[in-house]
């Protein structure tokens, strides 16, 4: 993937579409975001994080669809504020710069909101389960089936729900052209819902058991024996 390919997708990223879905890089959260800049500070993150393992990344780990208390406000998947601005770090021993090394992150979440940012489970769990595996974070690369994040009909936007059919399959084209821009990788479901929709695309990929709700243990296990296959160690 070059650089021109990446532009593309990221520019492809803005046709959301309609029903309750936030789009981080491309919209801002009014209530929530602490100034305008919120969608611009999200896109130029996710373009860091991309283009920072355009030559590295070794493993695509797909997993559902954006959280509120991760990509909402980070632009990145399955990753928080407080993973990005240093929080988890003495607690779960996850540094700032598994995201990236070239770009100082930026919250885009009001303190008023939030003192330290927000912190997504999910995001702890699978950043501190590679990072107890020694996978090089530059290896991998983080992204979901819906890259959008869906929200409660009700018009709370920091909630999260599950996406209906039909807005997974308008996710797919873009599911499928992330996946075309880094080739030849080893992809990784993350979950049923991701399982069920790379299945569509007739792609070889691995499935693991989601790493919330008690899943860490297997996930871990699950990953532990792609990592053995893929590094032939």
């Amino acid at each position: 993937m070059d650089n021109k390919q990446l532009d593309t997708f990221i520019s492809e990223l803005k046709y959301t579409p309609e029903g309750a879905l936030f789009n981080p890089w491309y919209a801002s959260d009014m209530e929530h975001d602490k100034n305008d800049e919120g969608a611009l500070i999200r896109r130029r993150q996710l373009r860091t994080y991309l283009g920072d393992r355009l030559q590295s990344a070794r493993y695509i780990c797909i997993g559902e669809a954006l959280g509120y208390q991760g990509g909402h406000f980070t632009g990145i998947a399955m990753t928080s504020e407080r993973i990005l601005l240093g929080h988890q770090h003495k607690k779960h021993g996850i540094s700032s710069e598994v995201a990236f090394r070239s770009l100082t992150p930026e919250r885009t979440s009001d303190q008023k909101v939030i003192d330290k940012g927000f912190s997504e489970p999910t995001a702890t769990i699978m950043w501190k389960a590679l990072l107890e595996m020694q996978i090089d974070p530059f290896k991998v690369v983080l992204w979901n089936a819906l890259p959008w994040h869906p929200y409660e009909t009700d018009g709370d936007i920091l909630t999260n729900r599950t996406p209906t059919s039909e807005e997974f399959n308008k996710g797919l084209p873009l599911l499928k052209h992330f996946l075309k821009l880094f080739g030849d990788r080893r992809i990784i479901a993350v979950g049923r819902k991701s399982e069920h929709y790379l299945d569509q695309l007739s792609i070889d990929f691995v499935q693991v058991r989601h790493p919330a709700h008690g899943g860490a243990p297997k996930f871990r296990r699950q990953m532990k024996t792609i990592a053995r296959e893929t590094e032939g160690t």
